[in-house]
C-alpha cells in the first residue's frame, strides 16, 4: 500500500459536498453551532467557488415562490410539481423547501447576487416560478458566504470523500482521500449532511470524440451521493426517474429562456410544432396530460415521437421569436434599439451559464436573429434537484404531517434519511424535485438546523475503529499499487492484461447503460430482458473493478468515481425492473410495459443492505397533503 499519510478529523457535524445545498448547509449550520459550542467541517471535492451544478454560473434561479407579494402560495407550488411529476411527489418535503426558498433567494441578492428588476422595482421573472439573474458569478457569492461563516479552517478542499465510515451500523463519519497531496483523510462525526450531487456520465453522452466530457449537468458529478447513501443502507426513492433535459444540441446551451423568457416555438424540420400535431397522445396519459404546463417528460415525449419518425431535426426558431418582440415596437428607432437587446440577451443566456454553447453558435455561424438553432434530448441524468426525483428516502418536517402522513413520512428529524444521523439535501434527497439551485440551498439550511438538534439530541461521540479506517485506506489505495506492480507489463499504460483504466472501465459502463436502459442509442426504450441483460453485464464490470488501476491521484479520482456511478446505476435498473408501467414517457420507455397504471401510483423504494448484500424493493403510499 502506497505510504500516505492519514489524517484524522473530529468534528460535530460533516457536510459532504461544496455545491448550493451544502454551501446553505454550511450558514446555517456555522450559526447554530456558534450558540452551541459546536464544530462544523466542510469537505469538498474540488473548490467550492466553482464546485457543484451552479459552477459555471446561471442565467435565472428556477424557484421563486412569491410569497411575500402574493404571488403564489405553497399549495400551488406543491401542485406545480405533483403536475410534472405525474402525481409522484412528496408534498411535505416540496413544502418544506418552498416555505423558505424566498428567504434563501433574498440571501442571495443581500450577498451581492444581481437579480433582475423592472423599472419599478419588481423582480423580472423568466416564467411564473423564475427571476433572471446576471448569474456568472452565482456560485462565488453564494460560497463566499458559506466560507465566511464557517471559516477556512473548517473547510477541506480538493479531497474525494469516498466511502462512509460506519460503526455497529450507525454514521461515524467519512472516509477519502486528496486529490493532490499523499494524504487519507478519516472524518470523524456525530452527524452526517450528503450533499455532493447527482450523477452524470452513467450513460454514454451525445458529445463523443472532442465532445467527451460535454454534458448538460455536471461531468465531474459522479453519483458520490447515492453510493454513500446506498452503502450506509439508507432507504432510497425514485431511482427510476432519471432526467432527460432538451437543450440546445452538442454544446447543451439552456432552453428556458428561449421558451419562457422569449417565448419561442420548436419545431420539427417541416416547420410543425410538434407541442399541437402530436397533441392526442397527450390523452393516453391520464390526468396529467390535460395540466398545464404539460409535464416535462410529456413535452419530451411529443418531441420524440417526430424524431422517431423520420421527421428531424428539431430546431429551436430563435429568429421568429426575436422578430415577434422587436415588430411589437411600433417606432423603428425604438425597434432597432429593442432588437440589439434581445440579440445581446440571447448571447448572455449562454455566457452566463454554457459558454461552450455560445462558441459553438459562432464557430458554426449561428446569428440567432437570423436562423433557428437545433435542439435534441440529452443522455439520461440523475438528479433530485431539477425535474428528476432520485434520491434518499427522506423524514419530513413533523409540521407537515397528517394523521394519514405520520407514520410513512416522519422518523424524527427533518430531511433525514433512514439511517439516523444521515441527512440529505440537493441532489442527495429523493422525491422533491424542482428545487433547484435556490431550493438546494434551502433545503441544505433546513437540513442543517435538524442536523444540529440530533447532534445536540445525540451528543455522545462515535465509535472509534481505527481498524476499520486502514481497512477502507488499503481498498481506496489499491489501484495505485495494482498500476504499480503490472506497469512494465506492456508497452502503452493504458493498455495491460492485468489491470483496467478507468477511462476504460467509464466507457464499459456507459455502454451498458446506454444500450439496455434505455440511453440515446435506443431512444430511451427498453424492456424487461434488456434490463436483466444490463445488470448481468454490471456484475461483469463490478468485478473487473477489482482490477482498476491508477497512475496518479486524478485516475484514482476517476476509479472511484466509476464505482459511484456503478452503484447508482445498478440501483436505477433494479427500479426500472420493479415499476410495472411506463409513467414518465420522454425520460424511459417500457416497450413491454407501455403504459400508465393508476396501482401504480405509488413511490418505489430500494435498499442495499450492508449486512446480506441483498437489494430490497417496496412501495410506499403517495399521500395528497394539499
Amino acid at each position: 500500500m502506497p505510504n500516505w499519510e492519514t489524517v484524522e478529523v473530529e468534528t460535530d457535524l460533516l457536510i459532504c459536498g461544496g455545491g448550493m445545498a451544502a454551501c446553505g448547509a454550511a450558514v446555517e449550520a456555522a450559526h447554530w453551532a456558534k450558540k452551541h459550542g459546536l464544530k462544523v467541517t466542510l469537505v469538498d471535492k474540488a473548490a467550492m467557488d466553482r464546485s457543484g451544478a451552479v459552477a459555471m454560473g446561471l442565467s435565472a434561479i428556477n424557484q421563486y415562490v412569491g410569497l411575500k407579494d402574493g404571488e403564489n402560495t405553497i399549495k400551488d407550488y406543491v401542485e406545480y410539481v405533483r403536475n410534472d411529476l405525474m402525481g409522484v411527489t412528496r408534498e411535505d418535503l416540496v413544502a418544506s423547501i418552498a416555505r423558505h426558498v424566498d428567504g434563501t433567494v433574498h440571501l442571495f441578492e443581500k450577498w451581492g447576487l444581481p437579480i433582475w428588476k423592472d423599472a419599478e422595482g419588481a423582480y423580472v421573472h423568466e416564467g411564473r416560478w423564475q427571476l433572471m439573474i446576471n448569474g456568472e458569478s452565482y456560485k462565488v457569492i453564494v460560497a463566499e458566504a458559506a466560507k465566511n461563516a464557517l471559516g477556512m479552517d473548517n473547510i477541506h478542499e480538493r479531497v474525494f470523500i469516498t466511502e462512509p465510515l460506519m460503526v455497529d451500523g450507525k454514521i461515524a463519519g467519512a472516509v477519502g482521500f486528496s486529490v493532490r497531496d499523499d494524504k487519507f483523510y478519516v472524518f470523524k462525526a456525530k452527524a452526517v449532511i450528503v450533499a455532493m450531487g447527482g450523477a452524470v456520465h452513467v450513460f454514454k453522452p451525445r458529445s463523443v470524440g472532442e465532445g467527451l466530457g460535454r454534458s448538460w449537468y455536471p461531468p465531474f458529478n459522479s453519483g458520490a451521493s447515492a453510493y454513500f447513501t446506498l452503502r450506509s443502507g439508507c432507504e432510497m426513492t425514485c431511482q427510476e426517474v432519471r432526467f432527460i433535459p432538451v437543450r440546445f444540441k452538442d454544446a447543451y446551451g439552456p432552453v428556458g429562456a428561449w421558451f419562457l423568457l422569449f417565448k419561442s416555438q420548436a419545431t420539427n424540420a417541416k416547420g410543425e410544432l410538434y407541442m399541437q400535431t402530436n397533441k392526442d397522445e397527450l390523452q393516453k396519459w391520464g390526468p396529467y396530460g390535460k395540466v398545464k404546463p404539460v409535464p416535462a417528460n410529456l413535452r419530451n415525449w411529443l418531441m420524440m415521437l417526430d424524431v422517431m419518425e423520420g421527421k428531424g431535426p428539431i430546431y429551436m426558431q430563435t429568429a421568429d421569436a426575436i422578430k415577434r418582440i422587436s415588430d411589437a415596437v411600433e417606432d423603428p428607432k425604438a425597434r432597432k434599439k429593442k432588437l440589439k437587446e434581445l440579440e445581446s440577451e440571447a448571447w448572455e443566456d449562454f455566457l452566463d451559464m454554457t459558454i461552450s454553447q455560445a462558441l459553438l453558435w459562432a464557430a458554426t455561424n449561428i446569428a440567432p436573429e437570423e436562423q433557428p438553432s437545433e435542439i435534441a434530448a440529452c443522455e439520461p441524468y440523475f438528479i433530485g434537484s431539477h425535474s428528476g426525483a432520485s434520491g434518499a428516502w427522506l423524514s419530513g418536517p413533523e409540521d407537515l404531517q397528517t394523521d394519514a402522513t405520520r407514520d410513512d413520512y416522519f422518523w424524527g428529524y427533518a430531511h433525514m434519511a433512514t439511517v439516523p444521523g444521515i441527512f440529505c439535501a440537493g441532489d442527495a434527497s429523493g422525491a422533491s424535485s424542482h428545487k433547484f439551485s435556490s431550493g438546494s440551498h434551502a433545503e441544505g439550511r433546513i437540513a442543517a438546523k435538524a442536523a444540529i438538534k440530533y447532534v445536540l439530541d445525540h451528543p455522545e461521540a462515535p465509535s472509534s475503529n481505527g481498524a476499520l479506517a486502514e481497512t477502507l485506506k488499503e481498498k481506496i489505495l489499491k489501484p495505485l499499487d495494482v498500476f504499480q506492480e503490472h506497469k512494465d507489463a506492456s508497452s502503452d499504460p493504458d493498455i495491460n492484461p492485468n489491470f483496467l483504466k478507468p477511462k476504460m472501465a467509464m466507457f464499459r459502463l456507459q455502454k451498458i447503460m446506454d444500450e439496455y436502459a434505455g440511453g440515446v442509442s435506443t431512444n430511451f426504450t427498453t424492456n424487461e430482458h434488456m434490463l436483466n441483460r444490463g445488470l448481468e453485464l454490471l456484475d461483469f464490470l463490478r468485478e473487473d473493478f477489482e482490477h482498476l488501476a491508477a497512475e496518479d491521484h486524478h485516475e484514482l479520482l476517476r476509479c472511484w468515481e466509476n464505482v459511484h456511478r456503478t452503484w447508482q446505476a445498478e440501483a436505477h435498473i433494479r427500479t426500472l425492473l420493479y415499476r410495472d408501467e411506463t409513467r414518465w414517457p420522454g425520460y424511459y420507455f417500457r416497450s413491454d410495459k407501455p403504459d400508465l397504471k393508476e396501482d401504480w401510483k405509488v413511490f418505489v423504494n430500494s435498499r442495499w443492505d450492508p449486512a446480506t448484500g441483498d437489494w430490497e424493493m417496496s412501495k410506499k403510499p403517495i399521500h395528497q397533503i394539499f
